[in-house]
């Protein structure tokens, strides 16, 4: 397998932010970590292994970013105002810096995708949700999207407009829907298992159900926890079998 790793002094977050590669064609899948992990967190926990097949089959090139949540929503000595600040550097930092770096390394003809597990999740939604321009859509795993479950209580715009389940339920820009509407990758999957609250994803569901925006949902069952070896399972099945 083709693997690549670099990093950059980024001006938006004024630190050195790392990102690795795996593969060498087909579309792109952007990885947001999980809490307050780092870039090679998916590589670490096997989940890149889990999915090698479809990387070295030229199916999918991954790229993997440090999440700076220790830095914002996770820290438990910054101010709510001073957590939304510095997310907002960090989609800066994705939009202005990471895209472009993507766009640069893969083929024109092929599309950017999102993805995450756990907190990934949910920012892997927002980026696509709120950039359906160029990103194209979104692989969810064990997500939950509504941002105020991390925030102990504290809501502001900032909080509001990271908040999928917030924003999305007061949408009626038809620029962003018909964008919405034209993917077909919006995949939202979860297990019932230990530690999993498919009722997260069912609310994101209900509210892309009410926008006509067509999405897939996927709960699996009693016997798939909030664990690592699920999201294997999960990936492996959804770019095999929807790309």
């Amino acid at each position: 397998m083709n693997r690549e790793e670099t990093s950059w002094h980024s001006p938006s977050l004024n630190r050195q932010m790392e990102i690795v590669t795996y593969g060498h064609d087909g579309f792109a899948l952007l990885m947001i970590p999980t809490a307050a992990s780092g870039y090679l967190e998916y590589e670490q926990n096997g989940l890149i292994r889990a999915i090698a097949d479809t990387i070295n089959a030229g199916k999918v090139k991954v790229f993997c970013v440090n999440s700076i949540n220790g830095e914002s929503w996770l820290n438990p000595y910054m101010s709510g105002h001073e957590k939304g600040i510095r997310h907002h550097y960090f989609n800066e930092y994705i939009l202005k810096e990471v895209l472009p770096f993507i766009r640069n390394n893969i083929s024109p003809k092929n599309r950017i995708i999102t993805g995450g597990a756990s907190f990934g999740a949910l920012h892997a939604a927002n980026l696509f949700f709120k950039h359906p321009d160029v990103i194209s859509g979104v692989i969810g795993m064990s997500g939950c999207y509504d941002l105020t479950v991390y925030t102990d209580g504290y809501f502001d715009d900032n909080v509001y407009f990271n908040s999928p389940v917030h924003y999305l339920k007061n949408l009626n820009v038809e620029w962003h829907l018909s964008l919405y509407r034209q993917s077909n990758h919006i995949h939202l999957v979860t297990g019932s298992g230990a530690y999993e609250r498919p009722e997260y994803s069912v609310d994101l569901s209900e509210i892309l159900r009410s926008k006509h925006v067509h999405h897939e949902l996927d709960i699996w069952g009693n016997d798939i926890p909030h664990e690592w070896w699920s999201w294997h399972r999960m990936l492996a099945y959804y770019l095999e079998s929807r790309f």
